[in-house]
């Protein structure tokens, strides 16, 4: 891959008017799971379209390390099943997720029933992030897991024989958590269900169908039955919404501008960005909508637009905690005030994006301030400045696209961690003719 400096430069570009079709990388929460659920599968899953940034990667490796082969053909992985009960102790017993707390809080849900000890770790970022979502439905299973005195990483596991089934009740709506208690379920003996308190994104459910796993889904609850084996199939990765939601914003917000995404995942339990975009006033619309693998995909097109500030629902957070710190941007650059609550999981992210997005737009002139759960954003103007992305990526690039409307030059610090989800965010931005460097 190539690298991404740590200082990047984005100048205003006032008469930059855009009309083309936008290709971003696969989605990256399916890319994680194909991995993950291919290595434990019976058979060769071929994967196309997998993203391959340094989080997935990371996964990647980690499932090489426990004895899954995977080799590129092509653009084409092709994943040598070892089936549920074939992965071996990595060499060292170390696992390292780097910065993928997707990585990690799945990983640790296969982790918890291997009759091996392993240790799983990330950097200094990872390793502050709260893991005792997972490390309680775990343990209720019979895991043997112990985090730091902080309930973080690194996660010791020891040896199981076997998991015990789990009637858990989240209290978070994430679909991490939702998406370790069901991998570890795949190796318990019994029936494993899981509420939470809002609907979280579903593609391990979906995915586990797709690998002929059955499992039920009422309203908030998911429910199947421990034991059951995995087969490979084949999957497609489609585009990721995540990623497509810079550059969303920046058609929103330039002048006389289209900007088309071909193959976007719009699972619904993903499209809270889409939604929020259109109460702000975005003209954003659905074309050529099919489903795969039980995953909804469609072309999006998004049209310049006359934004305005909005109270975003609360029904909307768990579906687009990734977007909003572009989001805030968006808001930033709108008429009139918005306002989010309710949004607390935001401060549990690679950084505080409350407490980072509020002290980089207050830097810009952005009238704006912090909620416990949220923020508060006056928009209307965004002046030039220096702001620090943390090293999280969807901050640094969240100014970067700031700078193309802001009155003099942005410059944002910290911004290597982009090669964690989009490696080729910056050829994207060449080729709209943005102006960073």
């Amino acid at each position: 891959m190539n690298s991404i400096k740590n200082t990047l430069i984005s100048k205003p570009n006032p008469d930059l008017s855009v009309k083309q079709v936008v290709v971003v990388p696969g989605d990256k929460s399916i890319s994680h799971r194909s991995m993950i659920l291919g290595g434990i599968a019976e058979g060769v899953t071929k994967v196309s379209g997998f993203l391959e940034s340094a989080d997935c990667l990371a996964t990647m490796k980690a499932m090489q390390s426990m004895g899954v082969n995977i080799e590129k053909a092509g653009n084409t992985y092709e994943v040598n099943g070892v089936g549920k009960h074939g992965l071996k102790a990595p060499e060292d017993g170390q696992i390292d997720c780097g910065n993928s707390g997707t990585g990690m809080r799945l990983l640790a849900g296969v982790l918890a029933a291997q009759q091996f000890d392993s240790t799983v770790f990330g950097d200094a970022s990872l390793n502050s992030r709260p893991m005792k979502r997972i490390t309680k439905p775990l343990a209720m299973m019979g895991a043997k897991v112990q985090a730091t005195e902080n309930g973080t990483a690194p996660l010791k596991f020891n040896a199981v024989d076997q998991l015990k089934p789990i009637n858990y009740e989240s209290p978070v709506a994430s679909a991490q958590v939702k998406s370790c208690v069901l991998l570890a379920g795949l190796y318990s003996d019994g029936e494993v269900s899981l509420t939470e308190p809002k609907l979280s994104r579903d593609h391990t459910e979906n995915m586990l169908r797709g690998f002929g796993c059955e499992l039920a889904s009422d309203d908030l609850t998911v429910t199947m039955q421990g034991g059951q084996s995995l087969k490979a199939i084949d999957i497609t990765v489609p585009a990721d919404i995540s990623s497509s939601a810079f550059f969303m914003v920046l058609a929103c917000l330039l002048r006389d501008s289209q900007i088309t995404f071909n193959n976007l995942c719009v699972n619904p339990s993903r499209t809270g960005v889409i939604s929020i975009l259109q109460l702000m006033g975005a003209d954003i619309s659905f074309e050529n909508q099919t489903t795969t693998a039980g995953e909804q995909i469609a072309d999006v097109v998004v049209k310049s637009s006359q934004l305005h500030g909005i109270d975003i629902p609360h029904e909307y957070i768990a579906s687009a905690i990734d977007e909003f710190p572009i989001i805030f941007i968006a808001a930033a650059l709108a008429k009139g005030e918005t306002r989010l609550s309710n949004a607390m999981e935001l401060r549990k992210k690679e950084s505080d994006r409350i407490t980072a997005m509020t002290d980089g737009m207050k830097l810009l002139g952005v009238e704006c301030y912090e909620l416990e759960d949220g923020i508060v954003i006056q928009g209307g103007k965004l002046n030039g400045g220096q702001v620090d992305a943390e090293d999280d990526h969807r901050i640094a690039m969240s100014f970067l696209i700031a700078g193309q409307f802001s009155k003099t030059t942005i410059e944002v610090r910290n911004c290597e961690n982009i090669m964690t989800s989009f490696p080729n965010f910056l050829t994207i931005c060449n080729d709209l003719g943005l102006n960073i460097s």
